[in-house]
């Protein structure tokens, strides 16, 4: 059946979503607002392109007239929705002509999240920078270019913090991160971090935890710490996370759930049923513990287009929750994790036993053996995998991958030394690190 379908906002949920409704239905309407001027575009490579490592600008982006013309959708950019009419089933929009409204029979909000980003005192602009966006990107790459910064303070030290402070090491820039955690990457426990801070070190990156910003002298050229301490740089970067944008949901009163993003069900829809949400902007349930979860990544919002598309087809497709399944490169390093950290795990009061494992991530005989840190959390009743970690300089990314798929297929810490993996000298060993790590998690079960 022919319906009108609008989305609300692009990037990884809108833009995929309309891409996976058209591949199921060549009739609707489909009808994509965005209030900024790029439909898709790789938020994922911002970093990359500030360290010239991705060297042309248009590589990551889509752009909106081959969108259009390939999905057959119509794309309305700058142009921002201001609100739900939920009763009479239409929305109001803003674009340079006015306010305007158009009518829905389904519609989908991605609207994403924004950067955090307080209005520290004595902030200046021009010299501070979110990367987040596209044209935050621009604002920071002329920036660079122009002013030739020599130092730059990272302020927060989860993903982008991370990928930020390694592309502007590329360019020369000496750089200064401040976290008021105890260790960097909060999606790794406090031993796994250890490496990581290690090898910041050893990349003679400066590293100041439990220390947060409180506000900016000189200018917005010196930082003052919460301790007092001042940090000079000619730039810096907020990266604080991220906040979902929730504001037209809400004020349309759709349920706004206990993280703070908007409320779906396991088919993706909204508290109404003709109002679904993907992507940065939505709560799920935990895969693991069933628990309310937001998970800002590119993997959920793909998954979830694809359970919205199917269920506007008619079909039932449950999206069975949020692994958060991660990875990153930290300079040489490979850092990965999915599941449940021991801090989340002890939040949530949940009774776990935990082991680490240090080896190579192949013969170390043959060249090239490179170290690799293993850790899982479990529960020491029957095994079940509740979270891994991986870090290393070489074959991290495939035991995550390993890990993540066995606790999506609800394998316990038993199972893991019955995996029968690929062997030869240069991939790995003839009992893998996962199959020890498998035992040694086996015989803490055996002997409680």
């Amino acid at each position: 059946m022919k319906q009108k379908i609008i989305i609300v906002g692009g990037v990884a949920g809108g833009a995929t979503v309309a891409a996976q409704i058209r591949r199921q239905d060549k009739l609707s309407d489909i009808i994509i607002f965005d209030r900024g001027d790029y439909i898709a575009f790789s938020n994922c490579g911002l970093p990359y392109y500030i360290g010239e490592i991705v060297k042309n600008r248009d590589d990551l982006l889509f752009p909106t007239g081959e969108f259009e013309e390939k999905y057959g959708v119509e794309i309305r950019v700058n142009s921002e929705v201001t609100a739900i009419n939920r009763e009479k089933k239409h929305i109001q929009y803003q674009n340079v002509s006015g306010i305007h409204e158009e009518t829905y029979d389904k519609l989908i909000l991605s609207p994403g999240a924004d950067a955090v980003a307080p209005d520290f005192a004595g902030i200046d602009k021009q010299c501070t920078f979110t990367l987040h966006t596209i044209p935050g990107m621009d604002k920071m790459n002329a920036f660079i270019k122009e002013k030739q910064p020599k130092t730059a303070a990272i302020v927060g030290a989860g993903f982008i913090g991370m990928e930020v402070v390694e592309n502007l090491h590329a360019l020369g820039i000496k750089c200064t991160i401040i976290d008021r955690s105890k260790h960097v990457m909060k999606i790794v426990d406090e031993d796994m971090a250890s490496v990581i801070q290690d090898h910041l070190t050893e990349k003679r990156v400066d590293l100041i935890l439990e220390e947060g910003l409180d506000h900016f002298n000189n200018e917005g050229k010196t930082l003052v710490l919460s301790s007092g301490a001042h940090i000079d740089a000619d730039m810096t970067i907020l990266a604080l996370g991220i906040k979902p944008n929730v504001a037209l949901a809400s004020e349309a009163a759709l349920a706004i759930g206990k993280t703070g993003a908007i409320t779906t069900n396991r088919y993706m829809q909204t508290t109404d049923p003709d109002i679904y949400a993907l992507g940065d902007a939505v709560e799920t349930n935990d895969f693991a513990t069933y628990s309310p979860r937001h998970v800002a990544l590119a993997w959920p919002a793909h998954r979830q287009a694809f359970i919205i598309s199917s269920h506007l087809n008619g079909e039932n497709i449950a999206y069975r929750g949020t692994l958060g399944t991660a990875i990153l490169k930290v300079f040489d390093l490979t850092v990965g994790a999915a599941g449940h950290t021991s801090r989340s795990l002890t939040d949530m009061e949940l009774p776990y036993m935990e082991t680490m494992l240090q080896a190579h991530s192949h013969a170390n005989y043959y060249p090239g053996a490179e170290k690799l840190w293993l850790k899982i959390l479990f529960n020491g009743q029957d095994g079940t995998i509740y979270g891994a970690q991986a870090v290393g300089y070489d074959g991290a990314d495939k035991r995550l991958a390993v890990l993540a798929t066995a606790i999506k297929a609800k394998l316990t810490v038993t199972d893991l030394p019955d995996l029968e993996l690929g062997y030869a000298p240069p991939y790995g060993n003839s009992k893998d690190p996962i199959n020890v790590l498998g035992y040694k998690a086996s015989a803490m079960l055996d002997h409680k």
